[in-house]
């Protein structure tokens, strides 16, 4: 039984859009279109083809691909049977990949073309062999294309059908401060994900929202159950491309985006007519701190829209800042990632699990019924990160005396330097305001006499030459002096993982190797 006292899936979310919403799109990408109501007949027949290779419900499939409209259909068939469905970020290395199916060990691997020498590579090396079937190939040899797939599905009936206490996804983690780790997601706790996200974006069956964010990251997830839980539609970019992102608001009347802070900005610079953005009413923003420059000037190019600021992360959904809260003159509570949403429960705790003082720093706990249940395979990490019914987050945040919530840091970001605790994303927003600066990070560098020195990692603007010193100079009038860069290195483009996050676990070993001075 769900919180809510009813038997329900997310696949009564696909079956109820057939027919409240039969004609309106739930995927379009470039030509291609799918109407809930194909969705969810094409989402069977996928089902019984997949029941005809033996694959039973809670057993495992995986998916390896960009952003398709095949991607939505296999999700849906997941959601409407209980298969599980694991996903594999595209941008590993084919022994992460390896990794990756050897712990989720699927029978069923659906792959894009793009990706295809790389799996029929590694899946000699698995224990068992999985069936392979190629989105959008052309008859590669041990292969099966998806199309005659889908074909050899039977029945308008589901093979089987999931339950609510079934597990719907295995999700791997971003691993920007360690190993990733697989967090089981469950049918009801995704579910209440979908519903949460649609009651926050104020979405319905007119809305059109735009997806370039990955589908294997819960980032995207969250939205496309968001849409699709008030029979929305969902228009797909393969990948995030500005230029063609704006085009297409426009052109496809797109009422909703889904951006990290460094997508908007690209975003932004490529617009040459505020009209271009007219149709959005929704403009949601995650991932990764956003600068009050850039904020500032989304919000002056479209006032019409509404702006949502999203916390959280695979283990579990956090808050937002609401869209009434989005005022150019309310500078304070943008720098915040809004309210818990209703059915979150968060906490601020110390090392020992003990609550801090109201606006002291500590590590974000959540609780909920849509927390993650746990981490593949993998007990110990597990009872490490759940605690008494909390999801200890990794993140450090504090409270303000609005109830709003600051993230203040990773955990494991966290730079000590002379015994001082040093919070880069209150460094990086200083120096995000020095002329010439056009992108920044901040991290610890090893130091034998601090232990750790402020490293600042800087993307000068075009023409713009900085220093040291400079940085020193500016940093310096605004914070305190243990919080000021003591090593500065300049790169042509700063890490970046499929989320949008900064890849800093690369800038720490790629600023080690450098021993910058």
């Amino acid at each position: 039984m769900t919180a809510d006292g009813l038997d329900l899936t997310l696949g009564d979310v696909v079956t109820d859009n057939a027919v409240r919403f039969a004609d309106v799109p739930a995927y379009k990408m470039g030509s291609r279109q799918l109407t809930h109501a194909q969705l969810y007949h094409r989402a069977v027949r996928l089902v019984s083809a997949m029941a005809a290779v033996g694959v039973r419900r809670q057993d495992r499939i995986a998916v390896l691909s960009r952003n398709s409209v095949e991607f939505g259909e296999v999700m849906a068939a997941t959601q409407l049977s209980g298969i599980i469905m694991a996903t594999v970020n595209f941008r590993l290395a084919p022994g992460e990949m390896l990794d990756v199916l050897k712990r989720v060990s699927p029978s069923i691997v659906f792959c894009s073309d793009e990706f295809a020498s790389v799996i029929t590579e590694l899946v000699p090396k698995l224990s068992t062999a999985p069936l392979l079937v190629n989105i959008g190939g052309s008859g590669r040899t041990g292969m099966v294309d998806f199309e005659e797939f889908v074909a050899g599905g039977e029945g308008a009936r589901l093979a089987f059908a999931a339950r609510p206490d079934d597990i719907a996804c295995l999700l791997f983690t971003s691993g920007t401060t360690g190993a990733s780790k697989c967090c089981i997601l469950g049918q009801p706790e995704l579910r209440r994900v979908a519903f949460t996200m649609n009651a926050e974006m104020q979405t319905g069956s007119a809305d059109r929202g735009l997806i370039n964010m990955p589908m294997f990251h819960v980032g995207a997830m969250a939205i496309i159950g968001g849409l699709h839980a008030r029979g929305g539609s969902v228009v797909l970019q393969q990948q995030f491309d500005a230029a063609e992102a704006v085009r297409l608001i426009p052109q496809e009347r797109i009422t909703l985006v889904h951006l990290a802070p460094v997508m908007l900005r690209a975003l932004l610079d490529e617009v040459t007519d505020a009209r271009a953005l007219e149709s959005l009413r929704t403009v949601i923003y995650a991932a990764a701190p956003m600068t009050m420059s850039t904020l500032k000037r989304a919000l002056a190019l479209m006032p019409q829209a509404g702006f949502l600021n999203l916390y959280g992360q695979t283990e579990a959904i956090v808050s937002g800042l609401p869209r009434e809260m989005h005022s150019v003159d309310g500078a304070d509570a943008l720098r915040s990632v809004g309210f818990p949403f209703p059915g979150v429960r968060v906490r601020i705790v110390s090392d020992d699990d003990r609550d801090v003082p109201l606006g002291e720093p500590g590590e974000i706990a959540v609780r909920s019924d849509s927390l993650f249940r746990g981490y593949w395979d993998d007990p110990v990490a597990t009872l490490a990160t759940l605690r008494d019914g909390w999801c200890h987050t990794g993140d450090i945040g504090r409270f303000d005396h609005r109830g709003l919530l600051y993230l203040v840091d990773r955990k494991k970001n966290v730079i000590i330097t002379g015994g001082e605790n040093v919070y880069s994303p209150e460094v990086e927003e200083v120096l995000g305001g020095l002329d010439g600066v056009a992108a920044c990070a901040v991290v610890g560098a090893p130091d034998e006499k601090w232990g750790e020195a402020v490293c600042a990692v800087v993307v000068p603007a075009a023409g713009a030459t900085l220093t040291l010193e400079a940085i020193q100079d500016f940093v310096r009038a605004r914070l305190a002096g243990y919080k000021v860069p003591r090593r500065l290195l300049v790169v042509d483009e700063l890490p970046v993982l499929v989320s949008g996050k900064v890849d800093k676990k690369r800038l720490r070993a790629e600023v080690a190797a450098a021993a910058v001075d």
